[in-house]
């Protein structure tokens, strides 16, 4: 899956860009690409079973099912399910599986036989938006098994992603040459699209485009950017780890208007 937003609408960290290029250490490096051209790559390598979706210079999302599988009717990408979907403008991106997928369905009373993981999440960032009872983080840490998700919502212009802490499915992020941020489970199409700035995404954590990044797994604590060094000595990107030692501050609920992905599990004690 690949997943391409502009800079204005999904606002990533800043140690997410590399600092320093390859030239400047007197080495010969790769350049970020375009969002278009990552985009266009990502499907030539996928040529009989990609498919994309625009949403103007906003964004842009894209799939594909396994190579291996002849009528594509699963899209099963690396032996975990990947699905695409969309519901009153709001789109998502899944790969992997729930163990709990059922008890999520009754929990949020959708029809059993036609809901899968990706509508359950859509039904999921529906709740929160619309100012649900529950914090963000208690509700991604509710999900049981080895996942990603990408959710764009095209009425509000959001970013709602989200990994799994098992290490069962890869994440990665990374900067485009105008900016824009690259997600993907996909490691190379990452790299030769961003080149040095990129990285994994955190496990175990969640990323909201107004927000930022928090873990879902220790939401009272600090997630840090540590500096990434590759084997040339430069800095590439930055890993992002929960400081189990720094506590973040409390952010209570002002209101019906209050953002809910500012809204930690220690604000609803």
């Amino acid at each position: 899956m690949l997943a391409i937003f502009h800079k204005a609408f999904a606002h990533p960290p800043e140690e997410l860009n590399s600092p320093t290029s390859a030239a400047a250490h007197g080495v010969a490096a790769d350049k970020p690409k375009l969002p278009d051209e990552t985009l266009r790559d990502f499907l030539s390598s996928h040529p009989a079973n990609a498919s994309s979706m625009t949403f103007a210079n906003a964004a842009v999302l894209a799939f594909a099912a396994d190579d291996n599988n002849d009528d594509g009717s699963n899209f099963l990408l690396s032996n975990r399910r990947l699905f695409f979907c969309g519901y009153d403008d709001i789109y998502c991106l899944f790969k992997g599986s729930l163990h709990n997928l059922c008890a999520q369905i009754k929990r949020y009373r959708l029809a059993r036989n036609n809901t899968n993981e990706a509508m359950l999440v859509i039904e999921a960032y529906r709740t929160l938006r619309d100012r649900g009872p529950y914090p963000a983080d208690q509700v991604v840490k509710d999900f049981d098994g080895s996942f990603a998700f990408v959710v764009y919502d095209s009425k509000l212009g959001t970013v709602f992603t989200a990994l799994g802490s098992d290490g069962g499915v890869e994440l990665y992020w990374g900067i485009a040459a105008d900016g824009s941020v690259v997600i993907s489970d996909d490691k190379q199409a990452i790299k030769a699209g961003c080149a040095r700035s990129y990285a994994p995404f955190p496990k175990g954590c969640m990323f909201h485009s107004e927000g930022g990044l928090m873990s879902f797994e220790h939401p009272m604590n600090t997630v840090r950017a540590m500096p990434r060094v590759d084997s040339e000595g430069a800095i590439c990107g930055a890993n992002f780890k929960v400081d189990m030692y720094s506590r973040t501050n409390s952010i209570p609920r002002v209101g019906s208007e209050a953002n809910w992905s500012l809204t930690k599990s220690s604000d609803v004690l």
